[in-house]
């Protein structure tokens, strides 16, 4: 019988339930404040706003920027559908860009060939991904972003704890960074996000809008809201629940130790599937945390996973590129062809098992099988 490693695994240790176990209790400060606490204190940030979810972070994002009805903003074609989608919920237009062939991030010359051609007051800022846990050239993307002075949010759903050139993702050089703790479809035991800002207004207007934009003096420990309060405006609620808080402030202060592990198992990916037949391994540009590793299938990609399934491992596809999406396709009229390079990606990506759970005899399983898989392929 094949042995079975799943795509994903959630790796839960004595501190997850210690602190979910406090809260039970009604023990102890507030875990929503110590989690926007931790972030700041490890990236830097001035603000944080903790939120339900990593979409909820980003729509409050957008929320906060007052996005309007016919703005636009800027997106790479290769992300997750949250990310067009909290832009369409203000009836605003997200402008699809094509991609880096080697990490796959947005193509920053397109981006740039963008914005010149660009004529209209609309177009209101960018939100730029980091795939797989490698952030796209934030250098050379601010500058961008200042000389056309358009706003850049970061979803760094795959960078949580990640760093450019050794600085922590979260107070980079961006108006608005997003996280999760859940990203691309991983099977959540809980739910959270959050929102790093440096801006007063904006962490105000998001801080307002979390909660259905009510005033108030505010709520005691037990989340009873006091007597008297106002609503000033239309509002959201996506604040986070105190156990999901809990939950993911236990991973937070662990994320190094899941990172040094990725990188660990990246290593032994690296080291035992080079060369190998069909396959091309992730090019690594600048720090990377490996939230995924993604490789390259030159033909038969689809083939290539249903071998790798039939043998008990579970891969992922990241990302289905977004004008291929009915729903995107339609509305904006977009071709097959419209999007080189985030076409050819799609059709031969494939992304391999890895988290801080998995053993060495996982990895080793994994890379076996790999091969047993190249060897046959056709």
């Amino acid at each position: 019988m094949a042995r079975e490693i799943p795509f994903f695994k959630p790796d839960i240790s004595n501190a997850e339930r210690q602190q979910i176990e406090e809260v039970l209790d009604l023990q102890g400060a507030s875990k929503i404040e110590d989690l926007e606490k931790a972030f700041m204190k490890k990236t830097g940030a001035t603000y944080a706003v903790s939120a339900n979810s990593g979409t909820s972070a980003l729509h409050l994002a957008m929320c906060a920027m007052d996005l309007k009805r016919g703005d636009k903003i800027i997106c790479s074609v290769n992300s997750f559908p949250s990310v067009p989608e909290v832009v369409r919920h203000f009836d605003a237009e997200p402008i699809f860009v094509d991609i880096d062939s080697e990490d796959f991030n947005i193509d920053l010359d397109a981006f740039e060939k963008i914005l010149e051609e660009n004529k209209s007051k609309k177009l209101k800022g960018a939100i730029i991904n980091h795939v797989g846990g490698q952030p796209t050239d934030l250098e050379r993307l601010y500058d961008i972003a200042n000389r056309f002075n358009i706003k850049i949010v970061e979803d760094a759903s795959d960078a949580l704890g990640g760093t450019y050139k050794g600085d922590p993702i979260g107070a980079t050089g961006a108006d608005i960074t997003c996280f999760s703790f859940s990203p691309h479809m991983k099977h959540s035991v809980a739910n959270a996000g959050m929102l790093l800002c440096e801006d007063d207004t904006l962490y105000e207007r998001s801080v307002l809008l979390r909660n259905h934009a009510i005033q108030s003096s505010g709520w005691d420990r037990y989340g009873n809201l006091e007597y008297m309060y106002d609503v000033v405006d239309i509002g959201c609620k996506y604040d986070i629940s105190v156990l999901d808080a809990a939950y993911a402030l236990a991973q937070y202060n662990r994320v190094d130790k899941m990172i040094a592990r990725r990188l660990e198992i990246a290593k032994m990916y690296d080291e035992r599937l080079a060369g190998v037949n069909h396959v091309t391994l992730p090019v690594k540009k600048r720090d990377h945390i490996y939230q995924l590793y993604i490789i390259r299938i030159d033909r038969n990609r689809d083939g290539f996973a249903r071998a790798l399934k039939e043998r008990g491992i579970h891969t992922g596809l990241h990302y289905i590129p977004l004008h291929l999406m009915s729903y995107y396709k339609q509305k904006y009229s977009l071709r097959v062809n419209d999007f080189q390079q985030a076409l050819q990606t799609y059709q031969q990506v494939l992304s391999l098992p890895i988290y801080h759970n998995m053993s060495d005899s996982d990895v080793e399983y994994v890379c076996n099988m790999v091969k047993e898989v190249a060897a046959e392929h056709i």
